[in-house]
């Protein structure tokens, strides 16, 4: 019987059946040896493991945008939802917060009763992320600018329909998709303010959804065939980025450590303040990039999957 006894315990047995010392002499040299075995084999596990909080382990904030699931210039729907879908899934494991911040649809009206068909693999990664206690942030951009109720209520996401200021580890970021922010933008603000009147989303709510969402995707795929997007999608340089220009405007009036932008399908992470920078998302149509907030350093990524 004795053989089938763990080592440290076989070390007791042997212990106690020594001939030469008497039984009462082993016991407090025993008693100390078996809490000096249960401590290390059991007790200091625990400890260690305890010692590190699940915060501590789960400190990543990650930022994304642009993702126009559902462009009818994108030519495997599936694929193209499936890689956003396995990235969300990647981060889940160390996220903090996750922002999505615009355009992740190329289009999103939310009817009484009905919302654009597809996207169910990433409204149900969503519904993950939320239900398992991570926060996801979702900014409306200028293509799905129409969330309304259906969205938060139905996938757990916090709505930004504008820009947002949180302070993370003592550090400012101002983040927002990046579009009307700017004085030139006239002709834009115009445009969304009309957008976003209620009387013309009641009309548009009239429409049949097969017509509705058919304009949408005329709308969009114009958008692109005129290379107004395109154009634009290249970086201008410091002097020339309207999004430069005005996170520098806003560094006169108050201090932000991050400005985080998508929006213009650029992926930039720039220094434009001794302690103030700029970072451009990129996109998940051609740069699958993203931002990675680790407490101390904001790092521009790529999806590699």
């Amino acid at each position: 019987m004795q053989a089938n006894l763990p080592h440290s315990f076989q070390i007791v047995s042997d212990r106690l059946f020594e001939q030469d010392i008497p039984l009462i002499h082993k016991l407090p040299e025993l008693a100390i040896f078996l809490a000096n075995q249960i401590k290390n084999r059991y007790l200091c596990p625990l400890k260690q493991k305890t010692e590190i909080p699940d915060l501590e382990q789960k400190k990543k904030i990650y930022f994304a945008s642009d993702a126009h699931l559902g462009a009818p210039t994108i030519s495997d729907h599936r694929a193209h939802e499936l890689r956003f879908v396995a990235w969300l899934d990647q981060i889940k494991a160390d996220a903090l917060e996750v922002y999505l911040m615009g355009d992740i649809f190329d289009f999103w009206f939310e009817y009484k009763h009905v919302v654009p068909q597809g996207h169910t693999r990433f409204l149900g990664k969503l519904c993950e992320l939320t239900d398992s206690g991570i926060p996801v942030h979702f900014f409306t951009g200028n293509h799905d600018i129409w969330v309304f109720d259906y969205l938060p209520r139905e996938t757990g996401v916090i709505v930004h329909k504008g820009p947002y200021f949180p302070v993370i580890d003592g550090k400012k970021f101002f983040l927002a998709h990046g579009d009307g922010l700017t004085p030139d933008e006239k002709a834009y603000k115009r445009l969304k303010a009309l957008f976003t009147n209620n009387l013309a989303q009641k009309l548009f709510k009239w429409l049949h959804p097969d017509l509705g969402v058919g304009i949408a995707h005329f709308w969009s795929r114009k958008s692109r065939e005129s290379n107004q997007e395109a154009e634009t999608a290249k970086f201008q340089g410091e002097e020339n980025e309207w999004l430069i220009k005005f996170a520098k405007n806003t560094l006169k009036k108050e201090h932000f450590d991050y400005f985080i932008f998508g929006h213009r399908h650029v992926a930039i992470n720039l220094k434009i303040a001794e302690n103030s920078r700029v970072c451009y998302l990129g996109d998940w149509v051609h740069h699958f990039s993203y931002a990675q907030w680790d407490g101390e350093t904001l790092e521009l990524k790529y999806y590699q999957g």
